[in-house]
C-alpha cells in the first residue's frame, strides 16, 4: 500500500470473482493500473465489457467455463468457494486471495439465529479453504474486513446515510458506546492487491480495520456531516428501540433487535499483522456523499 514496495509476486492470468461487488470496480481499476489484463466473472456481468464472463460458481460445468489463472481475487461470499476450488486448480489457480469478514466473530453469539448462521458458514468456509488449499499446493491469503462502506452503494454506512436523509434523525440503542472500524471499500482493492504481492502474506489470514476508530455515535455523526446535515442521533432505551424496529421491519427488512444489541458492543480488531507484512494504511472515517 502507500509508501511500500514489494516484490512483484503476484502471478498472471488474474481471475476476479465476484467483482460486481463493492470491492470489485476498485479492484479491477488497480489490476489494470498495473499493465494487468484480468478477467472478471459474475453472475450479473455488465453487457459492454469485454473482460467480463457470465458466471455462477454453483455450476457444474465451471472448469469449462473458466479461463486459465494463476491468481484468484475472491470477493463472492467465502462459502461458496469451497466447491469452485477444484474447478479453478484445474485451470491453473495457484494463488488466492479471498475475502472473508470479522462478522464470523461479532455475530457468533448474536441472538438473531440468522446472523449466528452466517457466522458459522463463515467459519466453516475459512477452514474448508485453508484446509483444500494446502492439500493441494495453492497458496492462500484471507482477508476479513470490519464494516465495509462505499458511499452511496453499500448496506451499512449508506443506509445509515439514506435514513438520515428521509428521517433528519438516527435514532441509537443507549448511547451508542460501542467501537467501530469502518473500512473504506476502496483502501480494501488496495489492500488485497499489496497482499498479493507480499511473499509474507502466503497462507495466513488478516483482520482489516479502518484507519480510525470511533464510537457508533461519532460514526452516526459523521455521516450526517458527509451528508453537509448537522448530526442529530436520538438515543433512546434498548426496550424502545427493539420496539422501534419490530414496527419498522416491513418497511426496513433489515431491521433486527440485534442491530440495537450491538450499537453499544466493541466490534474491534487488530490489523497490526496486516501493516507490518503489506502495509495496510487505510483511510480515517470521513464519508462524503
Amino acid at each position: 500500500m502507500r509508501g511500500m514496495d514489494f516484490e512483484n509476486t503476484l502471478k498472471t492470468p488474474v481471475l476476479v470473482l465476484g467483482a460486481t461487488s463493492l470491492i470489485g470496480g476498485h479492484l479491477l481499476a488497480r489490476l489494470k493500473s498495473e499493465g494487468l489484463d484480468p478477467v472478471a466473472i459474475s453472475r450479473r456481468p455488465p453487457s459492454n465489457d469485454a473482460c467480463w464472463l457470465d458466471g455462477d460458481l454453483k455450476d457444474p460445468d465451471l472448469a469449462d467455463r473458466l479461463p486459465a489463472a494463476a491468481t484468484v481475487f475472491s470477493l463472492s461470499p467465502i462459502w461458496l468457494l469451497p466447491s469452485a476450488l477444484p474447478a479453478l486448480k484445474a485451470r491453473g489457480l495457484s494463488r488466492l486471495i479471498a475475502f472473508s469478514s470479522t462478522s464470523r466473530f461479532t455475530k457468533t453469539d448474536s441472538p438473531d439465529a440468522g446472523e449466528r448462521a452466517v457466522a458459522a458458514d463463515l467459519a466453516r468456509a475459512e477452514a474448508a479453504v485453508e484446509a483444500w488449499c494446502a492439500a493441494h499446493d495453492v497458496a492462500w491469503t484471507i482477508l476479513r474486513p470490519t464494516l465495509i462502506y462505499d458511499e452511496g452503494r453499500d448496506g451499512n454506512v449508506s443506509r445509515i446515510a439514506r435514513l438520515a436523509r428521509r428521517f433528519h434523525v438516527m435514532p441509537l440503542s443507549g448511547a451508542g458506546e460501542g467501537l467501530r472500524q469502518p473500512v473504506h471499500a476502496e483502501d480494501l482493492a488496495a489492500g488485497a492487491l499489496a497482499a498479493a504481492h507480499a511473499p509474507a502474506t502466503r497462507n495466513r489470514a488478516y483482520d482489516l480495520v479502518g484507519g480510525e476508530t470511533v464510537t457508533y455515535r461519532v460514526m452516526v455523526d459523521r455521516i450526517f456531516e458527509g451528508l453537509g446535515q448537522r448530526p442529530r442521533s436520538l438515543p433512546m432505551p434498548t426496550w424502545l428501540f427493539a420496539l422501534v424496529m419490530r414496527l419498522a421491519r416491513p418497511f426496513y427488512p433489515g431491521a433486527t433487535t440485534a442491530m440495537g444489541t450491538r450499537m453499544g458492543q466493541d466490534l474491534t480488531f487488530d490489523s497490526s499483522a496486516a501493516a507490518r507484512d503489506f502495509g495496510w494504511a487505510p483511510r480515517a472515517f470521513h464519508p462524503r456523499f
